[in-house]
């Protein structure tokens, strides 16, 4: 195994580890660091787990390093097809924090992101964030000074670029209480979700992490069903803790993935797995 880390600046031990995975996306990834740059709670890093990108993809975080005020670390390794569970235990591994947090390289948080994980964080839980997805066209006319603003979370500044009116809409609202409610009704279950859950490093290692032989579809969701195996909680932060998701084409996903993600999660919840041997710990030539 391969990997490589960049790191912005040196500092003390983190609150927070960012975790972000990312494959060839430097423009969405640039937008989601400026997202990063905007938080009000300050106390974190971002570990940016590479599944093989190219050169753009580094020369983006070079350029991007020194106008950031938080510590940046990128973890690579070379393209092999879909293998972010790998990259993200190379990730877990570098991370300097002892609370992780899990999201993509095409989700920008919303200024308060980090701040809500950080209030809801608890021994014997995992929080369980949302997202809210976003068409192309908009995904791509968002600048970095509508993200300083936060336009690109403002529903009514969405509508003007071609948002439809949806429920949905309401992942957006600003008020405290109505998060509170909707988080309460949600028929959604809190589960670990690859682009925006967090939980305690040791509850993690625990788990082994990610399994590696999981490829596309319910990888994250898998890591989950461990933590619930092992006795650890979930906490609904869906209308809470929020990003919004930038569109891009999903050619990786494959029938065959599907079909064996699908046998690892049934033999996962069935014989109530606490731990893969194929995590953290496995050996790799």
């Amino acid at each position: 195994m391969k990997c490589t880390a960049l790191l912005a600046e040196t500092m003390s031990k983190p609150q927070i580890s960012v975790i972000l995975s990312t494959y060839n996306q430097p423009e969405w990834l640039e937008k989601v660091l400026w997202g990063y740059a905007q938080q009000e709670f300050t106390d974190f890093e971002v570990v940016i787990a590479d599944d093989g990108s190219t050169e753009t993809t580094r020369a983006k975080i070079e350029q991007m390093t020194p106008e950031l005020r938080f510590p940046v670390q990128h973890v690579w390794h070379p393209d092999n097809g879909f293998q972010k569970t790998i990259i993200l235990n190379e990730a877990i591994k570098v991370a300097q924090a002892d609370y992780l947090l899990f999201s993509d390289g095409d989700c920008i948080p919303r200024k308060d992101f980090l701040s809500v994980h950080a209030r809801h964080m608890e021994s014997g839980f995992f929080l369980s964030g949302g997202y809210f997805k976003l068409p192309m066209e908009i995904s791509k006319a968002i600048s970095k000074s509508d993200i300083e603003a936060q336009n690109c979370f403002d529903v009514s500044w969405l509508k003007q670029r071609g948002l439809k009116s949806s429920f949905k809409n309401n992942k957006l609202t600003q008020s405290s209480l109505k998060q509170k409610l909707l988080n309460w009704i949600t028929p959604t279950e809190a589960t670990w979700n690859g682009h925006n859950s967090s939980g305690w490093r040791s509850d993690i290692v625990a788990a082994n992490g990610f399994d590696e032989r999981m490829q596309y579809g319910g990888e994250d969701r898998e890591l989950g069903e461990r933590l619930f195996n092992a006795g650890i909680k979930a906490k609904q932060l869906r209308y809470s803790a929020i990003c919004v998701h930038l569109d891009h084409p999903r050619g990786y996903v494959k029938p065959e993935m599907l079909s064996k993600n699908a046998a690892i999660r049934k033999r996962t919840k069935t014989e109530k797995l606490v731990r893969t041997p194929y995590g953290l710990d496995t050996e790799k030539s």
